[in-house]
C-alpha cells in the first residue's frame, strides 16, 4: 500500500511539473513574444527575454532533485509540440531535442555544483528558505542553459549574433525565474494567511 501511494505521489509530482512548465511555456509563447518580436524580431527566434519556464525548472529541482528532470524534459517536448508553429518545428528538430536535454538539465546541474562548494539549497535543508540563494542558483543554471544553447544553436546562429542571444537567454531565465518566485512567495503567504484564519481563537 505503502508502495502504491509512492508511485501515486511520484505520478502526481510528474504531471504537476509537466503542466506547470506547460502553462508557463504557453503564457511566454503568447504574451511574451508577441511583444518581444516587435522590438528583436533576430533573437526572439531563438530567447525569450522573460522566460517562465526557467522558474519552474530551478523551483521543481529545488523542491525535488534530479526527480525532476524527467517531467521537466517532457514538459519541454510537449510544450514544443502544443505551441511551435508548424513551419518551424522541422527548421529546428536536429537540435530541438539537445535544446531540451540541456535545458531541463541546467538547474540540476547548478545545484550540484553549488553543493559541491558546500552551498545546499534543496528544499528540506534549512529552516528558512534562502531565496537569494534560489536566485543564486537560478544565476548559474541559466549561464549553464546559455551555454549549452548558443553551442546547440551555433550552426544556426551567425557567429556576430551569438552574443546577444546568450545574453537575451540569460537575462530572460532570471526574469522568468524571479517572477515565479514572487508568485511562490504570494502563495505561501496567502497559504500562511488562510492557516492563520483557520485556527481557533483563545
Amino acid at each position: 500500500m505503502i508502495r502504491v501511494l509512492q508511485v501515486l505521489s511520484e505520478f502526481q509530482s510528474f504531471a504537476v511539473i509537466t503542466a506547470a512548465y506547460i502553462i508557463c511555456h504557453g503564457l511566454t509563447a503568447w504574451a511574451v513574444t508577441p511583444v518581444q518580436q516587435l522590438f528583436l524580431p533576430e533573437i526572439t527566434v531563438f530567447a525569450s527575454l522573460i522566460y517562465l519556464p526557467h522558474g519552474v525548472r530551478v523551483l521543481s529541482v529545488w523542491l525535488l532533485g534530479w526527480k525532476a528532470v524527467p517531467p521537466l524534459a517532457a514538459g519541454a517536448v510537449l510544450s514544443e509540440l502544443i505551441f511551435t508553429p508548424g513551419t518551424v518545428l522541422p527548421v529546428g528538430e536536429p537540435v530541438l531535442w539537445q535544446s531540451i536535454a540541456v535545458g531541463a538539465f541546467s538547474a540540476y546541474a547548478a545545484f550540484e555544483i553549488a553543493w559541491l562548494f558546500g552551498w545546499t539549497l534543496y528544499a528540506g535543508q534549512t529552516r528558512r528558505i534562502a531565496w537569494t540563494g534560489l536566485l543564486a542558483v537560478g544565476g548559474l543554471a541559466s549561464v549553464i542553459n546559455s551555454l549549452g544553447q548558443s553551442v546547440v544553436f551555433s550552426g544556426l546562429i551567425f557567429p556576430g549574433g551569438q552574443l546577444p542571444v546568450m545574453a537575451v537567454y540569460a537575462a530572460g531565465d532570471l526574469i522568468g525565474l524571479a517572477v515565479c518566485m514572487i508568485a511562490l512567495m504570494l502563495i505561501f503567504r496567502w497559504l500562511r494567511l488562510a492557516g492563520a484564519g483557520r485556527k481557533p481563537q483563545k
